[in-house]
């Protein structure tokens, strides 16, 4: 891999599947939604075709063949190279290991909150609030379906990590909210 490139979430998400097996990227695609992938990484047909196409110049992948069926288009199978494994891993220690400042807007959000009146700022908390327990709820029915199935943990850890991140946030605003009522925090 070329000197101070870094590999795309996408281009993280590609190779992880080219580790499983080789294929092609329409396939790559069809598999991350059904995992449901795209709540980790943003997924589109097109930017995984040329995520792909990066990796390959980058000589993490390698084209393996061309096939057709029918009338689709051809596609070209990818497997991964020693070096994009070797990328692969060493980025996966990488981001465990090191926290990074993702710059999420919430934060620069509720820190500019004083700009609006508090009831103006409780009432949008609200609407957010019942967006996140949908995501929790979305998030809870998915582990229990993978319990149900008897998926090892070790492959959905980070649906219980996100389901973690999402009670925090709910707990903290619900405070805050209570604290925009009944006064304490002074606004």
């Amino acid at each position: 891999m070329a000197r101070g490139t870094a590999l795309t979430p996408l281009g993280l998400a590609a190779l992880s599947l080219l580790v499983e097996e080789p294929m092609h990227p329409y396939e790559m695609y069809q598999l991350l939604i059904a995992r449901h992938e795209d709540r980790l990484v943003k997924v589109r047909p097109g930017t995984l075709y040329h995520a792909v196409g990066r990796l390959e110049e980058q000589g993490l992948v390698a084209a393996t063949g061309t096939d057709r069926e029918g009338n689709r288009p051809e596609r070209t199978t990818y497997t991964i190279s020693a070096a994009g494994r070797e990328a692969f891993t060493t980025r996966i220690r990488d981001m465990l290991a090191a926290p990074v400042n993702e710059y999420p807007s919430f934060p620069l959000a509720i820190s500019e909150a004083y700009n609006l009146p508090a009831d103006v700022v409780a009432g949008l908390l609200d609407q957010r609030l019942t967006a996140l327990q949908e995501q929790l709820d979305y998030l809870d029915s998915g582990e229990e379906l993978l319990r149900t199935k008897g998926v090892e943990r070790k492959y959905w850890v980070d649906i219980q990590y996100q389901q973690s991140m999402l009670q925090a946030e709910i707990a903290w605003i619900r405070s805050v909210q209570d604290q925009l009522r009944s006064g304490e925090l002074p606004w």
